[in-house]
């Protein structure tokens, strides 16, 4: 028997009057916050919610305004029925899909930034995107009103940001952090690899590979952080990777460039292939305690 897809919401009032019910049932709630084209990464994230003995609520919003004018936003992925049928097939419980007028009704005006994380990585190249970021997953949590809320690494410094803007928000949402789902070969998994070609593909192996080195190399204390991060974006451009927006060892917190390891810190990139702008991280140990 085929499992029976998970039911679809798209109004606030009837989202709440769901999470209310299962409420005086005495049930806890996981968000999971995704823009759809799941894959297994966002399934992880529901077998975390499900582990953790939660009704599992995933989102389905493409967010308009954390894409910038010469993003992506029409091109994205949209494929709402097969990303119901895997949620359902994962376990999950409720699918929320609200529209673009349900999120942002006429006369919205509130957003929500956070400085200083936004500063580095991602943010000079993406201009209102952690904004849009903030203000959406701060409208979601408010939402759903979960016990917590799970993240993949992978989106690392989106993951700080929602953790910061929780926090000082008072939004009494948990916000889990689970790790990054590799390919066989080790590439991240993204809704926006399907933007890669056959070829653009193969090539894109090397990323996790140089960055595996080079953090091998940072931890070793091979040579000075600089000297690693220049090498590394030699080996990406000789790969056929660029432009390379950055390739940065950064304090895993503040997520502050860092030139030696006395603290936790990860290795990030973000780089082109082809048309298909690809970022990851991974951790990087410490040296000392």
């Amino acid at each position: 028997m085929p499992t029976p897809p998970a039911p679809i919401i798209r109004s606030v009032a009837a989202l709440r009057e769901q999470i209310a019910a299962w409420r005086r049932d005495g049930a806890k709630i996981g968000l999971i916050p995704t823009m759809g084209a799941l894959h297994e990464g966002h399934l992880s994230l529901v077998r975390r919610a499900l582990a953790a003995g939660e009704r599992a609520v995933v989102s389905i919003f493409v967010n308009p305004t954390q894409f910038g004018p010469n993003e992506d936003f029409g091109a994205y992925p949209r494929r709402e029925s097969e990303d119901v049928a895997k949620f359902a097939e994962a376990g999950g419980h409720l699918v929320w899909a609200p529209t673009v007028d349900e999120m942002y009704p006429a006369g919205f005006a509130t957003h929500v930034a956070v400085t200083g994380l936004t500063d580095g990585l991602c943010g000079p190249f993406r201009p209102g995107h952690f904004q849009g970021v903030a203000t959406v997953v701060a409208k979601l949590l408010l939402q759903v009103q979960a016990d917590h809320a799970y993240f993949g690494q992978k989106d690392y410094q989106q993951l700080q940001v929602v953790i910061r803007m929780a926090r000082d928000l008072d939004i009494p949402t948990g916000i889990i952090g689970v790790p990054t789902v590799r390919e066989a070969d080790g590439l991240a998994l993204s809704s926006r690899n399907i933007y890669l070609s056959a070829e653009e593909r193969r090539a894109a192996a090397q990323l996790p590979r140089v960055m595996r080195e080079t953090a091998q190399a940072a931890f070793a204390g091979e040579a000075p952080f600089a000297h690693l991060l220049e090498t590394a974006r030699a080996r990406l451009a000789a790969a056929g990777f660029g432009p390379i927006d950055y390739v940065s060892i950064n304090d895993a917190e503040t997520l502050a460039p860092v030139d030696g390891l006395t603290r936790p810190a990860r290795l990030f990139v973000a780089a082109r292939l082809g048309k298909t702008r690809l970022i990851d991280n991974i951790p990087i140990e410490t040296t000392t305690a």
